[in-house]
């Protein structure tokens, strides 16, 4: 099978398209021939060594997994001898899991981990774009407790994770306030943002408003401003993680009222089969920045390391 393959860290041209072995499912697995996938900030870091601590999980001096890709849309290919929810022709998307790998032809899951059946009417370039964004985003507003009429802020609201936290936010009640670029101001407001603050024009961090939670999306914005604009009792979520943000958690907790939730998401296949239904109810919505064939990998993952996507990238193996 062809796979995009890197066997050291560094920019997007280390990533090449070569021949790879065709992965077999052991006895709980799952073999999907992936039609579609996406290019995260996960897997440009991954990639470049960036930050360092990823080193220290995927290897020092060179990559233990050399095949990126953690979202998936495809159809299953063959199955191990002790599945009984899937069968070879099953249309499927999900999370490759720990050793991702979907960034190739096939890629083998455990057949009861982040998979489900794709509904018919959910392109592939849709169902791969949504669950590692919009299960990042469940997981943490769920650590808040949203209620209805409360106020969210959202940093990084035109990112992946971003732009499915605003429709969440909503969808829970919330009065959303967004935060991003002026490129971007319109598209937050049609996903359902309350008010948008420019932060090229305005830092949020001074705005007189107060809230109740503020879900930091890209991991960039300070808990210490950001505290500023909470109210008592609030909330600062953020996708960012280190040892002084942990230590910064802890030390929230025991001195102050406004609480720093920091932490690894966890993706179910209960959560993949709610925003699913959300997004064929018309009630929530992927938003694709670009699409790239397989071969054009390494623009996809330069593109990733601007920091300026929008939603998400998807890479397209099959038509």
């Amino acid at each position: 099978m062809k796979a995009a393959v890197y066997s050291q860290y560094g920019t997007p041209e280390v990533v090449k398209i070569q021949e790879a072995t065709k992965p077999l499912p052991k006895d709980n697995e799952i073999l999907v021939k992936v039609h579609t996938t996406t290019v995260t900030s996960g897997d440009w870091r991954m990639r470049a060594g960036d930050p360092f601590a990823i080193r220290l999980y995927n290897g020092l001096f060179a990559p233990k997994r050399t095949i990126l890709g953690h979202e998936f849309s495809g159809v299953v290919d063959s199955v191990g001898k002790d599945v009984k929810h899937f069968k070879s022709g099953d249309p499927v998307f999900g999370l490759a899991g720990g050793e991702a790998g979907a960034h190739a032809e096939y890629v083998v899951v455990p057949a009861d981990g982040t998979v489900a059946p794709k509904p018919a009417s959910i392109s592939d370039a849709t169902a791969a774009a949504l669950p590692n964004g919009a299960m990042t985003a469940l997981f943490f507003l769920k650590q808040a407790n949203i209620q209805p009429g409360q106020k969210v802020l959202i940093n990084g609201a035109s990112g992946s994770v971003g732009t499915y936290a605003v429709q969440l936010a909503k969808y829970f009640g919330a009065e959303v306030t967004a935060v991003c670029s002026t490129r971007n101001v319109e598209l937050v407001r049609s996903l359902g943002a309350d008010n948008v603050i420019d932060y090229t024009q305005y830092d949020f961090t001074n705005n007189p408003e107060q809230y109740h939670v503020i879900f930091d999306a890209v991991g960039k914005a300070s808990y210490n401003k950001s505290k500023k604009v909470l109210r008592k009792q609030g909330i600062f979520l953020t996708v960012a993680m280190s040892i002084p943000l942990l230590l910064q958690s802890v030390v929230a907790s025991w001195v102050g009222k406004k609480k720093l939730i920091t932490a690894i998401a966890k993706m179910t296949p209960e959560d993949l089969r709610f925003v699913i239904q959300l997004v064929e109810k018309g009630q929530l919505r992927v938003v694709v920045d670009r699409r790239y064939s397989f071969s054009d990998i390494s623009n996809a993952h330069e593109h990733a390391q601007t920091g300026h996507k929008i939603g998400n990238l998807v890479l397209e193996l099959a038509s």
